[in-house]
């Protein structure tokens, strides 16, 4: 399950973002890479244990929290600290996996990566390449979203980032543990989320047909939980 989700982040919020990225300080990407995908990684990254990076990121996870859709797709658990990246011209990520699990030093904090995210931070005219292209079950898809958009896909997924031509592509990217650990289970449970929104507002929350399907969700999510 590939998801888009629009404007987790307004334009404003972007600039402002940028402004503090653009004056940072960046070290080389490589250096939250697992063994084999340091080997096809080259990009430069805000040290992750950072003042800036962490600063950065609760606000993101601000955002995220309060985005419907997002917690309707994720079902989160657990949001990693995002981290920030940059990719000038001839950098590039080749094809690899995330790590399974995810450890964050200042906090202790381990989790099991279900899904992978990325935040963009720069406007697609910005910079040429630099696509992600994710590969799934139907294929493979490439994603370059508007600043503040933001994509979701499985941690499993095989994926990359193509090499930047022109300007420099920006973003922030996360994992998170999910309370539904079955991709397949996530994905039903959210396309009847999305049902259950559409049903609801043609007759009303209140009406006993939406009142039973949200029933009905919401044992799903208890169910999936505990398996």
């Amino acid at each position: 399950m590939l998801i888009c989700i629009p404007e987790i982040l307004s334009k404003e919020e972007v600039a402002g973002i940028r402004r503090l990225m653009d004056a940072a300080d960046w070290e080389d990407g490589r250096s939250t890479a697992g063994a084999q995908s340091a080997m096809v990684k080259k990009n430069e990254q805000l040290p992750p244990d950072g003042d800036l990076a962490r600063k950065l990121g609760a606000h993101i996870v601000s955002a995220l929290t309060r985005n419907a859709t997002f917690v309707s797709a994720a079902i989160p658990m657990q949001i990693f600290p995002p981290l920030f990246n940059r990719y000038g011209v001839g950098q590039k990520f080749g094809i690899h996996v995330d790590n399974a699990v995810r450890g964050d030093p200042l906090t202790g904090l381990r989790i099991r990566t279900d899904l992978s995210a990325t935040l963009f931070l720069a406007e697609p005219d910005e910079y040429d390449g630099g696509d992600l292209v994710v590969e799934d079950y139907y294929g493979s898809h490439e994603v370059k979203l508007p600043a503040g958009d933001l994509v979701l896909y499985p941690s499993k997924s095989l994926h990359m980032v193509t090499e930047v031509t022109r300007g420099a592509r920006v973003a922030s990217f996360m994992w998170m543990q999910s309370m539904i650990r079955d991709d397949h289970a996530r994905s039903m449970i959210f396309d009847l989320d999305n049902s259950i929104q559409s049903l609801s507002d043609r007759i009303g929350r209140d009406d006993p047909d939406a009142v039973r399907l949200t029933g009905v969700y919401h044992n799903l999510i208890r169910y999936w939980a505990e398996t």
